[in-house]
């Protein structure tokens, strides 16, 4: 049975082809001032809403594009299709992307901000929580043979390729609750123009974005367009010299792609990036 929204009515829920209220009764006793039904239905509703509630939480980013009014009626529709199947309220918003690709009415005039925003908010929440391998140190990755070892990132690590600087303004957003949630003055006399700023101001721009976590805290990094390029390589099974093979017609100076490429591996291995596959 999925959860019922404000607007459902008691009388219209079947299951098994019986009424709820009859299905209700079999299992949940009634008391002096409610059915069996209406005491399932009130658990029913506060689960509903903890719903709600969750998705608001893990989307903080994306109901500043669209607004309050316009977040709450996508909600509404996002878990009426994709209700909560999961022990796990993490998985929440595992749907949303393929959801705004397919009813992109629900994001209008801002498809594309809002889709990126919903990616990195998506992998946030994966960066938080995902299982992380033992990493690569730079002395390993010296000793192995880059023309036969494929490496592997960390199941923790996202890579994505944005539109808008959404990072920024996430953190902004952020920023802007904690303070909230610490009573300060300062950032409540300007929630208006936060919630303007990714339509007025949040110019396009192509960013090329990491999203891991490191010492247990969620990070981005933004990535030079051939970094990118190894690492979504590495993603795709590549050994390290088929990943460095594709740089040929990204990064310009040849004399300086060994240097760089070198600086890369070493951040990368310092971060925990790269594992053995």
């Amino acid at each position: 049975m999925r959860p019922l929204t404000p607007r459902d009515s008691m009388q219209s829920h079947w299951r098994d082809g019986q009424p709820m209220k009859k299905v209700a009764a079999g299992f949940i006793k009634p008391n002096d001032r409610l059915t069996s039904f209406e005491r399932l239905e009130i658990y029913n509703r506060q689960y509903w809403f903890r719903l709600r509630d969750c998705f608001y939480d893990d989307y903080p980013g994306l109901r500043a594009v669209l607004g309050d009014r316009r977040f709450a009626r996508l909600t509404e529709a996002y878990l009426l299709q994709h209700p909560s199947e999961s022990y796990s309220l993490r998985n929440l918003g595992s749907h949303l992307l393929e959801f705004l690709e397919a009813q992109p009415q629900w994001v209008e005039p801002h498809r594309s901000l809002a889709l990126d925003m919903a990616r990195l908010e998506w992998a946030q929440i994966e960066a938080f929580d995902n299982e992380a391998f033992p990493p690569m140190a730079m002395d390993s990755l010296l000793e192995i043979d880059p023309a036969r070892t494929p490496l592997r990132l960390q199941p923790h690590l996202t890579l994505l390729e944005l539109s808008h600087p959404v990072d920024e303004f996430l953190l902004q957003i952020r920023r802007a609750e904690r303070l909230r949630d610490e009573a300060s003055n300062a950032i409540e006399s300007h929630p208006a123009r936060l919630r303007r700023r990714p339509k007025g101001r949040l110019k396009a721009q192509t960013i090329f974005l990491a999203v891991h976590r490191h010492n247990d805290t969620v990070y981005y990094k933004r990535l030079e367009s051939g970094a990118f390029c190894v690492l979504s390589a590495f993603r795709g099974k590549a050994t390290i010299e088929e990943a460095c093979v594709q740089l040929g017609g990204v990064e310009g100076d040849p004399a300086e792609l060994g240097t760089k490429i070198k600086k890369w591996f070493e951040s990368w291995a310092a971060l925990g990036w790269l594992c053995r596959r």
